[in-house]
C-alpha cells in the first residue's frame, strides 16, 4: 500500500497501524512534548496518547489505534 508521511511517498505492507507505518518509514517519534522531548507510541493501545499525529488533515489522531490505508496522508510534528 502507498501513503504519504510528511509529504514523502512510502510503500508499506498491508494491514498495519499508522504507528507501524511510521516505524517502517524510519521515524523515531511522532510529535514533541511542550518541553521539546520526542514522543512516540508507548502503550500501543491508545491510553498514553503519545502517538498523536495528523491524518488526512485531522489533528490528534492516535497512530497506534488507526489502521493505515491506501492514499492516507500522515503528518508528524518535527
Amino acid at each position: 500500500m502507498k501513503l504519504l508521511i510528511n509529504g514523502q511517498a512510502h510503500e508499506l505492507p498491508e494491514r498495519c497501524s499508522v504507528a507501524a507505518a511510521l516505524a517502517h518509514a524510519g521515524l523515531t517519534h511522532s510529535r514533541r512534548s511542550l518541553s521539546g522531548q520526542p514522543r512516540a507510541a508507548f502503550c500501543g493501545m491508545g491510553q498514553c496518547q503519545e502517538c498523536r499525529v495528523r491524518i488526512d488533515g485531522i489533528a490528534h489522531r492516535l497512530a497506534c489505534m488507526t489502521p493505515a490505508r491506501e492514499g492516507m496522508t500522515i503528518e508528524t510534528e518535527p
